[in-house]
This record gives structure tokens, sequence and C-alpha cells, in this order.
């Protein structure tokens, strides 16, 4: 890099404000990365290493706050390392889950030996605009992400009635369901404004009812709807909820709309800019939806927050921080993945690189195109 921009770089960073960490939080040292990763050495195994060929590091530290609403701001989070990772998740039990309904085996090493049949299903709650998003796009990255079948869940929708919102069920889509049971229909819990049209759905009232449609061969189920979601009266708004003993959460995806913008003050208040070129529109939105859909899983899956490196598994305590999050799981979730399903990292890099060129995210393919390139340089030590 030349030295004028190395300066030029230098005396931005100077003049961005920070503000401290909540109080009781410290970033870690490197060592105690090296250690969240799950080895005792610095010679980490080459896929899991910070090296590179070309001296510019794959994986950064969280940045210090910028603002007061941000994640690190606000929560005190303990992290967790790769060893505590596999104490603390129930995954790694050699005892069939609590609710699973399907074929367990025991001496399985990996969530997909433990529960063969595994799936993870995501519904559609509500009608998405095809002009908006794919979800065939969506359903494609979140199988290459996670490297377990996916499958998308029909017989739940929501449709508005008035000024009211119904949850359709379909239990005749769920194989255990009864012969001839009826298709449910509940009226949910919301908010609605006359003056600006805008309604926001309660998550307590939908949570419970994805859990009485939850698939027998599902490992979880995450719903997502275009519609707002709030959890209390005082929220502006909530992206949404997840109950882990459940096995499923719910999302919404309007606020990852970059065509729209949001009062910092009134929930209902929100202005649509037509203006905006659809492909990039396109492009952010799904860039978004699968970074949180991902994330989210990834806590279904017994991933917490991270706190080592710059990660997808970062907390974010508002929408701009969220966005400017990495896709990537940094070297200490990578492990935590790695270990509870089994596949080729090499490999998931390479399905990855395919997505992300395939839909233009540039930096997002040229980093991970360069992780390859020094994984298999240094493959005298990569086992496969």
């Amino acid at each position: 890099m030349p030295k004028e921009h190395s300066k030029q770089r230098s005396k931005m960073k100077q003049r961005i404000n920070t503000v401290p960490y909540v109080k009781g939080y410290h970033p870690p040292s490197s060592e105690e990365q090296i250690k969240a990763i799950g080895f005792k050495t610095k010679n980490l195994p080459v896929e899991y290493s910070d090296m590179s060929i070309d001296s510019l590091k794959f994986f950064s530290p969280i940045p210090q706050p910028t603002t007061e609403d941000d994640w690190l701001a606000q929560y005190l989070e303990e992290g967790q390392s790769f060893r505590e990772y596999l104490l603390e998740n129930p995954w790694f039990s050699k005892r069939k889950g609590k609710f699973m309904r399907q074929k367990f085996e025991a001496e399985g090493k990996t969530i997909c030996e433990r529960y063969p049949d595994g799936k993870i299903y995501i519904a559609k709650f509500g009608s998405f605009k095809s002009s908006d998003i794919n979800f065939d796009d969506l359903i494609d990255y979140v199988k290459k992400f996670l490297c377990v079948p996916v499958h998308i869940l029909e017989g739940m929708d929501i449709i508005k009635k008035d000024n009211e919102l119904v949850l359709i069920q379909d239990p005749q889509c769920i194989p255990s369901s009864r012969p001839g049971a009826r298709v449910k229909r509940s009226t949910l819990d919301t908010r609605f404004n006359a003056q600006t049209k805008h309604i926001q759905i309660g998550v307590d009232s939908i949570l419970p009812k994805m859990h009485s449609m939850i698939p027998p061969d599902a490992l979880c189920l995450i719903g997502l709807t275009p519609y707002d979601l709030y959890g209390d009266e005082t929220d502006l708004f909530v992206a949404g909820m997840a109950a882990g003993n459940r096995r499923v959460a719910i999302f919404s995806l309007l606020r990852y709309n970059p065509a729209l913008t949001f009062s910092k003050e009134f929930w209902y208040e929100i202005v649509e800019d037509n203006n905006i070129d659809l492909k990039e529109k396109q492009k952010l939105i799904l860039q978004r939806c699968c970074k949180l859909v991902v994330h989210e899983l990834c806590h279904l899956l017994g991933l917490p927050h991270c706190i080592y490196f710059r990660c997808c598994m970062n907390g974010s305590g508002h929408l701009s921080e969220d966005f400017n999050q990495p896709m990537m799981l940094c070297p200490v979730d990578l492990h935590k993945l790695q270990a509870l399903i089994g596949f080729d990292i090499v490999d998931r890099y390479q399905n990855l690189l395919d997505f992300y060129q395939k839909h233009g995210f540039r930096e997002e393919a040229e980093w991970t195109n360069r992780r390859i390139k020094y994984i298999q340089s240094q493959n005298v030590n990569y086992v496969k």
C-alpha cells in the first residue's frame, strides 16, 4: 500500500470517535483469542490460522464502540471458547434432545450423524415481493453456509384482514399430523397506526404456534416475515426473537430493505425511496438477509455471540452496526460449527465463493478466494 494511503487511513482512524465498552468488558488478548479457537499451541492448523501469504490479516478484532447504542457499549458479553462450547452445547449430548421426534444415533460425533434425518426448515409468514428477494437464493446460501439440508416449510402464512393479521396453519403439510386435521386460523397480537397504515406483530403471539407446527424431522424452524415485529410496547421494533429450547425463531426482513428509512422515535413512521437502483436494492437485501438468517440459525445450533474477532456472530445493537458486520465466521466459530456439523472447510469456502461470485458480493468473494488459496498453499499441514 502506498505510504500516502497509509497516512490517510491512519488520520481517518484518529478522527473516528469512540465510546467506552460496557463496564466489565475487556477486549481479548491475542493469547485469549488463540485459546478460544481451541488449540494449545500458537501453531494453529492452517484452516484456523490468521496468517497469510500477503501480510494481510484475514480476521480483525471487534472495533471499539462508536456510539452508546453499539452492542459492546450496552451488553457485557463473556464470550465462549471452543472448549466451553463442546461442554455447554446440548446438541453434543449422548441423550436425545427434548421435543425431538426423529431417529437418534447416540454414538454419532456430529449433529448430522446423531440426527441423520435432521433438516433445517424455513417458513414464510406473509407474501414477499418477488422484486425484493428470491427465496431460492436465500435457501441456497443457508445450505452452503451451514452444510446441512434446508427445506421450506409450506402450510404457514399470514393474511391481512381489515386492520388485523391472521395466522394460517395447515396441519396437512406436516407428515405426522392427524389425518383430516383442519386448517387453523388465529388472530395475532398486533398494533396498528391508522395514519401511516403501518402494522406490527407481537412476537410472543406467534412463537408458541410455530412450535406446534415444527416437523418431526426438524433440527429447528425459523420463520421469516415481511411484517414488522415488536416485543414490548416500548419497542420501536425487534428484528426477531428465538425460543431456543423449543427450536423455533421468527424474524422480520422489513428493516433490511435499503429503500426504507425508519424513524428513531416513532415505530410507525417509515419513508420509502422509490428511486433506488433495483439491482443494488436486491443485492443489499439478499446480503443482509443471508447474514441475518445464518446468524440466527447458528444461535439455534448453540453458538452464542462472538467477542473474539469481527465475525457474523457478533452482537449488534442497531441496524447500522448489523449491516457493517462481515458475512464470515471467525476461527473460533468456524471451529465450533465444523465440530458440530463435520464439513470440509475448503469445500465449504468453495461453495460460498461460488455464491458470492454469482450474486456480485465482490468483497466477500475476494476474501474467500484469498482464504482458499492460503489454505491450499499450506496443504502440507492441511488434512481434508
